[in-house]
């Protein structure tokens, strides 16, 4: 039976990573504690493929509202830091993501998408997992979809804002209305 994490601490991670600026470098979920930001953290299946361009560039196009709520965004697969970079430079309208303003992370030897019960292991491949994390490191929200559905950025930042109300927010709750 898998643990529950949410309401826990969440596993901490460094993993290898293409920076924004196409350098390779490191992503921290320490670090980023330390600058008093949240997490999102988001594991897709494989580079090259159909439906993670369109949520890996989804998020891209709607960082800077992720930046405004104090957020970090990081994506993860099991894919190399060079296939990474390689999508990268690929363009768009031939299935690439062109550039991206977070960073992607490779997890090439699986211990984080172990670490957060979104391992494949007959494939070596994610599920589609999103984390938000706060800034003191715990474990706000968990999703975890099939491979093959894509994730709803409005719903993500939705989450996003819920949680930094500090409040309670009822069903269909909307940024700007009231909490309990």
């Amino acid at each position: 039976m898998a643990e529950r994490m949410v309401g826990k601490q969440a596993p901490r991670f460094e993993m290898d990573a293409v920076m924004p600026d196409k350098e390779f470098g490191k992503v921290n979920l320490e670090e980023i504690m330390k600058e008093d930001k949240w997490t999102v953290l988001f594991f897709y299946p494989m580079d090259f493929t159909f439906v993670c361009p369109t949520e890996i560039t989804a998020m891209s196009d709607r960082y800077d509202e992720f930046e405004d709520l104090d957020a970090e965004v990081i994506g993860v697969s099991t894919d190399t830091i060079h296939t990474h970079k390689a999508w990268i430079n690929t363009s768009r309208d031939d299935n690439g993501l062109g550039d991206l303003k977070y960073p992607l992370a490779a997890d090439t030897n699986h211990a984080v998408a172990k670490d957060y019960g979104v391992l494949i292991e007959e494939e070596g491949i994610a599920l589609r997992g999103l984390f938000i994390i706060d800034p003191e490191g715990e474990l706000k929200y968990q999703t975890v979809f099939h491979t093959d559905i894509g994730r709803d950025v409005d719903e993500t930042l939705r989450v996003l804002q819920a949680l930094q109300t500090g409040g309670l927010c009822p069903a269909n709750w909307k940024p700007g209305q009231e909490t309990l």
